[in-house]
C-alpha cells in the first residue's frame, strides 16, 4: 500500500511539474511577442554574427540578460530556467515509468532546447524573423507536449 502512495505522489508532483512547464511556457511565449515587436536587437553586440555559433551564442546570451532592455534580459533568463525545468520534467516522466507520458515529456524538452537555440540565432544574427518564427512554432509545441502530458497523467495508473 505504501508503494502506491509513494507513486500516487510522485505522479502528482510530475503533474503538478508539466503544469507549471506549460504554464512558463505560455508565458515564455507572451514574453516573445514582446520582444519580437518591441526590442530591437543591435547589429553589433558581444556575440554578433560569430564565427563560431557555440561561443558567439553564449556570448550574445549574457548580452542578453546583463545589457538589453528588460523584455529581452527576461526572456533569455526565463529561457534559460524553461531549458531546466523541461529537461527536470523529462527525467522525471522517465523515472517514473510513465510510458507515453514521458516519450511527450521528452519531445517537450527537445522543442524547448530548440526553441533556445533558434533564440540564440535571433540574438546572433539581430533579430532574423526566421529565428522568431521557428521560436515560436517550436514553443508552441512543447505547449502542446505538456497539454498531452497533462492529459495522460491525469488518467495515468501504475
Amino acid at each position: 500500500m505504501e508503494a502506491k502512495s509513494s507513486t500516487r505522489r510522485h505522479t502528482e508532483a510530475l503533474r503538478r511539474m508539466t503544469l507549471a512547464a506549460g504554464i512558463l511556457v505560455a508565458v515564455q511565449v507572451a514574453i516573445g511577442m514582446v520582444v519580437n515587436l518591441y526590442v530591437t536587437v543591435p547589429a553589433h553586440h558581444p556575440g554578433a554574427k560569430p564565427a563560431n555559433y557555440f561561443t558567439g551564442s553564449f556570448h550574445s546570451v549574457v548580452w542578453a540578460i546583463g545589457s538589453s532592455p528588460v523584455a529581452l534580459a527576461v526572456h533569455a533568463s526565463l529561457g534559460l530556467a524553461l531549458v531546466l525545468i523541461a529537461l527536470a520534467v523529462a527525467v522525471r516522466a522517465v523515472a517514473l515509468r510513465a510510458g507515453r507520458v514521458a516519450y511527450v515529456s521528452a519531445l517537450a524538452a527537445a522543442l524547448v532546447i530548440g526553441a533556445g537555440f533558434n533564440g540564440a540565432c535571433f540574438l546572433d544574427f539581430a533579430g532574423q524573423r526566421i529565428s522568431s518564427l521557428l521560436m515560436a512554432l517550436l514553443a508552441l509545441g512543447a505547449l502542446a507536449c505538456y497539454l498531452v502530458s497533462g492529459y495522460l497523467l491525469a488518467s495515468w495508473r501504475r
